[in-house]
């Protein structure tokens, strides 16, 4: 799938933000992490099954946040209070009035302080690999407040230089289990998303977030998951953060990757729990027209008489995550047996179909 069509919107004080949105059926807002770029998310083998997973099932809203992507840059007010009052420009401007929030690292703070202050406006919220306490507001935790100082130094000498080993090093962070092609595309997101003088004022700014207020006046379902050995995020902020929220679900997924590898059972956990918490689309039963472009693909292999390993290893994907999408294709085809989608997709042509690119 291409990169979807960006477009823009006026916040609060005339600041333009990049919005784009994919996929169809009931709306979930990606709340953004300062290291996005809504171009190059699609094309970065990190974020892609994130993507892939949502827009799959749900019309799919991301927006680049104030001083990154391509939102404007050159502002005067990069507060963590404008990321919070940007988000009602954003659901103001694709026409959602109440939406499923998905806040990753800095993203869930965002989303946990709008959903105290405009409750009205959100449905449920998933925090993934997030905080309440940014890093100088953890006094508790041994060396957190030097960790940062000296992250925001070498940030200022070394950001966007892929030679540099602090680059590479903080790329690692993210997935230390990834492939080579992991760590490049960490090192051109740092690169596409933000200049080396916002990223340090960025930094600081989430280094000093402190929403532990907003957590305990959280009225919404929430699911709070977090990697057990994450290096960027201590599993313990995850731990306390659910422990904050009344009635919080909480997922532990054993896992040192802050993005989970496509290939790990942890991830195969996260798209199970995404499916049941999240609203999903609702489509008319027997129309291929309703299936995702990965649903099409495991359909194709289901015609072609494969099982689900076979599927699962031909895509690439685990086979529990086979076995989601079986079920999601048998429900929208409306058929109770993969025999029945069978005959559904050879009268469809779909078994014979190329391969998508």
């Amino acid at each position: 799938m291409g990169s979807p069509r960006v477009r823009f919107c006026k916040s609060f004080d005339g600041a333009r933000l990049a919005y784009s949105v994919s996929g169809s059926g009931a709306p979930v807002l990606l709340l953004p992490s300062w290291l996005t770029h809504l171009d190059y998310q699609w094309r970065s083998v990190a974020w892609r099954p994130w993507l892939q997973v949502l827009s799959d099932n749900h019309r799919l809203i991301r927006y680049d946040p104030r001083g990154c992507g391509l939102s404007d840059r050159d502002l005067a007010d990069l507060s963590f209070e404008a990321w919070v009052r940007d988000v009602d420009a954003i659901l103001d401007a694709v026409g959602v009035r109440r939406v499923a929030m998905i806040g990753i690292c800095q993203g869930g703070a965002v989303a946990l302080d709008y959903a105290a202050k405009r409750p009205e406006r959100v449905d449920r919220l998933v925090l993934y690999g997030t905080y309440a306490r940014g890093r100088d507001r953890r006094g508790n935790l041994p060396l957190e407040p030097e960790k940062a100082r000296l992250m925001l130094e070498m940030l200022e000498v070394g950001w966007a230089d892929e030679d540099a080993a602090f680059m590479r090093s903080f790329a690692t962070q993210f997935q230390p289990d990834g492939t080579l092609d992991h760590l490049r595309s960490w090192c051109e997101l740092q690169r596409q998303a933000v200049t080396a003088r916002n990223a340090v004022e960025l930094t600081r700014i989430m280094f000093d977030i402190d929403v532990s207020t907003s957590a305990r006046e959280i009225r919404c379902p929430v699911l709070v998951a977090h990697a057990t050995k994450d290096a960027v995020v201590p599993f313990d902020e995850g731990r306390l953060l659910a422990h904050s929220i009344p009635d919080a679900e909480f997922l532990a997924l054993e896992s040192r990757n802050h993005f989970m590898l496509e290939k790990e059972p942890a991830w195969a956990r996260m798209i199970d729990a995404l499916a049941a918490f999240l609203p999903d689309r609702s489509a008319p039963g027997g129309n291929l027209d309703a299936l995702s472009l990965r649903e099409r693909q495991v359909l194709r292999g289901i015609a072609e008489g494969l099982d689900n390993a076979e599927i699962g290893a031909s895509l690439e994907i685990s086979e529990k995550t086979v076995r989601n999408h079986v079920s999601r294709v048998l429900s929208k085809l409306g058929v109770p047996s993969r025999a029945k989608a069978i005959v559904k997709a050879i009268r469809a042509g779909v078994g014979s179909e190329p391969s998508d690119p």
